[in-house]
């Protein structure tokens, strides 16, 4: 029987650097941290980093015929995604295209330093 979600992760190659992204690039706060991994809290949700074992680069992500990245995508709810992607941006964030906006809100993506994707999504009214 599935409980409820324990935690989502993402494979980093260097844990100091995915650190400095999510914690003081994307202010998550940190709850728990090792040599390996690291988990945040995004809202009452654990997101952990897992380091590579011994840094050993991570198995590429399969792309499907159209180039996309197969795997999971963290989105983030933003109340002001155009002021969060120039934070971002200042930053030195690398974006996959521009804010799409939608009846269901806006959304854009972005890459971690590891290449793993995550998006930004401001709901409708926020």
């Amino acid at each position: 029987m599935i409980l409820g979600v324990q935690d989502i992760y993402y494979y980093v190659q260097d844990m100091v650097r995915a650190l400095r992204f999510y914690r003081d690039t994307l202010s998550l706060r940190v709850t728990s941290e090792s040599d390996h991994w690291t988990a945040l809290d995004v809202g009452g949700v654990k997101v952990g980093l897992h380091e590579t074992d011994g840094g050993r680069p991570v198995p590429p992500v399969p792309r499907d015929a159209g180039g996309a990245k197969a795997g999971g995508t963290l989105t983030l709810r933003v109340a002001d995604i155009r002021a969060e992607v120039a934070r971002l941006r200042a930053a030195g964030v690398k974006f996959l295209g521009e804010i799409y906006d939608a009846d269901w809100g806006s959304s854009v993506a972005f890459e971690d330093p590891d290449g793993n994707v995550l998006k930004l999504m401001q709901p409708p009214g926020s």
